[in-house]
């Protein structure tokens, strides 16, 4: 049941077609699962529970720059364009299923030998209307509103995308500005520790070795410093151009430090078929493949006879004023077929190519699919695994800060050498470190989750086409 969700309307449209060229085989359907394996448990709910994810992480920067992302941005922008184009063909493709229209207007004047010249006047409209017995026009058609689709799922896949790079981007800029924070924590305890080395070797209770290793460690410890500080520039300027900025447009929006933005863990999951049917870069993979059946269709139509009708209605004049008065009329109607003999193969080659794109669109359906599942799962795991790192690493962590704190106390009494004391310090600066890398880990595997679930994408009802004149399958 749940399978069918997802694959139920791409199988009808892809074999609800009636084709004269022969189809090919049935593929292999993508296997969904009933429930996500790395997930403790899980509950249906609609794309709407992921509309606007990043407010979930209470930060109002954070949702003031994904919310100028989405403005600004000029790959939303270049991908809006082309879904404006598409949308555009799939009006050029409608027009073909009506009548063409068109009038004009000529004056004439002719001589021939001592003859007095003659003049003559004519106006008209002209009509012709390609009848699409075998649907050439209507495939044409159902393959620009498939393509119109795709395009418009492929602006939201874009948006989500974009909106997920704004939250990594910003969660990079604050977990290395908690990292500056550490290590400054740090080097001031370094700092302290260097002193008391300096004052027990005035004092004849130790060497100068001890000195010069609470110097190196000191060291070692600000040189991280100007790397952290560039991270934090390069992560401003990265903003600011998905912003659509000049990179140091938000050098003073961003120039006060803040947390690493945290989300809630009270997301309910989709199901995985749900997900799938949420995810606008599957959507549009589908649509691929009903545009690809459409061409197909629109391909084998090209092998029978065309049809066409035309006519025209003109006034008939030798004076310009008498075509409003006793002008003649003139009208044409006119009928005509078309019926291909020999091309060389080229139509039925056509049709082979549109049937191997079909193939190609299914397999990069089924590509996108199984690519989709893995990355809820792979964001799923990392999110589990980040968790219990975190838990250990934060009991690790406060362990260190106090043997840390001990071991300066014991050796400024002279309890202890030098060297615990430079053991205990390297622990603490790592297991914070740790902690603060692990906690930004999580907060990005929150937003690749909501990516992963399609990012609170709907499809645009505007983007919907024009009901068709006539299904496929009616066809002869």
């Amino acid at each position: 049941m749940i399978n069918s969700i997802v694959r139920g309307g791409l199988l009808l449209a892809l074999y609800g077609c009636a084709s004269i060229a022969p189809q090919p085989a049935a593929p292999v359907v993508v296997d969904i699962p009933d429930a996500w394996a790395a997930a403790a448990s899980a509950a249906p709910s609609g794309p709407s529970s992921l509309a606007q994810w990043w407010v979930r992480f209470d930060d109002p920067l954070l949702s003031h720059l994904v919310n100028q992302a989405l403005q600004a941005n000029p790959d939303i922008q270049s991908a809006e364009a082309a879904l404006r184009q598409a949308r555009a063909l799939r009006d050029v493709s409608a027009a073909a299923l009506w009548p063409a229209v068109g009038s004009g207007a000529s004056a004439r004047r002719t001589q021939s030998g001592s003859n007095s010249a003659v003049n003559r006047f004519e106006v008209g409209l002209d009509a012709s209307w390609e009848l699409d017995f075998f649907g050439a026009n209507q495939s044409a058609l159902d393959a620009s509103e498939a393509t119109a689709r795709a395009s418009a799922a492929s602006l939201g896949d874009v948006q989500v995308s974009i909106a997920a790079e704004v939250a990594l981007g910003y969660i990079t800029l604050r977990g290395a500005q908690a990292l500056l924070a550490i290590a400054n924590d740090n080097l001031s305890s370094q700092l302290e520790t260097l002193q008391i080395a300096q004052w027990r070797l005035q004092a004849g209770l130790i060497t100068s070795l001890e000195t010069e290793q609470a110097r190196t460690e000191t060291e070692q410890t600000r040189a991280l410093l100007p790397a952290l500080q560039t991270s934090i520039e390069q992560s401003r300027h990265a903003l600011a151009v998905l912003t659509g900025e000049p990179p140091a447009a938000l050098a003073t929006v961003l120039a006060a430090d803040g947390p690493v933005p945290r989300a809630a863990d009270d997301l309910v999951l989709s199901l995985p078929a749900e997900t799938l049917r949420q995810r606008p870069d599957v959507r549009a993979a589908e649509d691929q493949v009903t545009a690809a059946v459409a061409r197909v269709a629109q391909a084998d139509a090209a092998l029978m006879p065309n049809f066409q009708i035309g006519g025209s209605l003109g006034l008939n004049a030798l004076t310009l004023g008498a075509l409003t008065e006793g002008a003649s009329v003139v009208s044409v109607l006119l009928a005509s077929v078309a019926l291909p003999v020999f091309d060389g193969g080229a139509r039925r080659a056509q049709v082979r190519a549109q049937q191997a794109a079909l193939d190609q669109a299914w397999e990069a359906y089924q590509a996108t699919v199984l690519t989709a599942l893995k990355d809820v799962e792979d964001a799923l795991v990392a999110l589990r695994g980040d968790r219990e790192r975190l838990l250990s690493l934060q009991r690790a962590a406060e362990a260190a800060g106090n043997a840390a704190l001990l071991a300066r106390q014991r050796y400024s009494s002279g309890l202890i050498d030098f060297q615990t004391v430079l053991d205990t310090q390297r622990t603490q600066l790592r297991t914070q470190e740790s902690v603060a890398i692990t906690r930004i880990a999580l907060s990005a595997d929150h937003v690749r989750l909501y990516k992963a679930l399609g990012g609170g994408w709907q499809p645009d009802d505007r983007a919907a086409p024009p009901a068709s004149h006539e299904n496929q399958a009616s066809r002869p």
